[in-house]
């Protein structure tokens, strides 16, 4: 009888904000005008890539990537999330939560290793910039972008299977959107296995990436201190602190939410840890990279005098 009440559960309820009643329409307004500035931010940014040759560059078509990436990203949470605070659907299918947490995965995972490939293209231009055309070239590129591409998938086909072969008894999902911890919270049985599998990948996929990622800024810096112009020095830097900020706040947040105990955590601190990587993160790359960055300004203003000319 118990093995039949486990086949009964055909949808979850996703709880979203409900420990913030009072301000649900509040946190719609701020969350839907962050989610616009993010896909026009991200979309603008492909965009310009795409059309300015003179941004066809390693970095920039690393960039490219990690801005489609981070757009398909957000379309994956966040409409779901904005139809939650204002009460027009909680419900979620078990299949349509397989899905959304296979993509997101898929796509976090994508990210980290993107930003990896990122560093690495930075330390190359920086430590051995005369062979710097011939190590990264288009299919060196391709090649780091399909791996990112295949870990997320191999991952995410990984977890989404271990969790979905769970029988579930209850159905409210103490989230926003379908994530690991919450969803195998719902199982009847025991989880030991599934969250130690959880956490090695967690480890595996965040620390690996980041280790990584440090050791080509500590060869970067080492590099640029030896540079004798100051002017140089401070350009050398200035390509870097972009990249740098992006890595900082994306690991630090994927660290808080899956490395850390699940029992030092509160519903509402894993939910403000989740807010920063799935809306703020995703914003970030269009600020800090195009924004602050000349060459991306520059294209931009070419393209918007081209249409304003036409």
């Amino acid at each position: 009888m118990k093995k039949k009440n486990h086949t009964l559960v055909s949808e979850f309820t996703l709880q979203g904000f409900s420990s913030f009643c009072e301000h649900q329409f509040t946190l719609f307004i701020v969350f839907f005008a962050l989610y616009m500035l993010t896909l026009a931010g991200n979309i603008i940014t492909v965009a310009i890539i795409s059309l300015d040759r003179r941004l066809h560059t390693p970095m920039y078509f690393f960039l490219g990537m990690l801005s489609a990436s981070e757009t398909v990203y957000t379309v994956i949470i966040i409409p779901k999330m904005l139809c939650n605070l204002v009460g027009l659907s909680q419900s979620i299918s078990l299949a349509g939560c397989a899905a959304q947490m296979f993509f997101f995965i898929t796509l976090a995972i994508n990210n980290c290793f993107l930003l990896t490939a990122m560093g690495y293209d930075r330390y190359v231009a920086i430590c051995h910039p005369l062979r710097y055309t011939v190590i990264m070239n288009r299919r060196v590129c391709i090649q780091l972008v399909w791996g990112a591409c295949s870990i997320g998938l191999i991952v995410a086909m990984t977890q989404v299977t271990s969790v979905f072969r769970l029988p579930f008894c209850a159905t409210k999902v103490a989230h926003f959107f379908c994530d690991i911890w919450p969803v195998m919270k719902l199982s009847c049985i025991d989880t030991t296995v599934n969250e130690i599998l959880t956490l090695i990948i967690s480890v595996l996929v965040i620390l690996v990436p980041m280790g990584l990622v440090f050791i080509s800024y500590i060869l970067i810096i080492s590099t640029i201190l030896k540079i004798a112009s100051a002017e140089g020095r401070k350009k050398a830097f200035a390509t870097c602190a972009s990249h740098l900020t992006v890595v900082i706040v994306h690991y630090g947040c994927a660290s808080i939410a899956y490395l850390k105990p699940k029992s030092e955590n509160s519903k509402d601190e894993d939910q403000l840890i989740s807010v920063t990587y799935t809306v703020v993160t995703p914003l970030l790359n269009p600020v800090v990279y195009t924004l602050r960055n000349k060459e991306a300004k520059d294209a931009l203003l070419r393209a918007i005098g081209r249409n304003s000319l036409s």
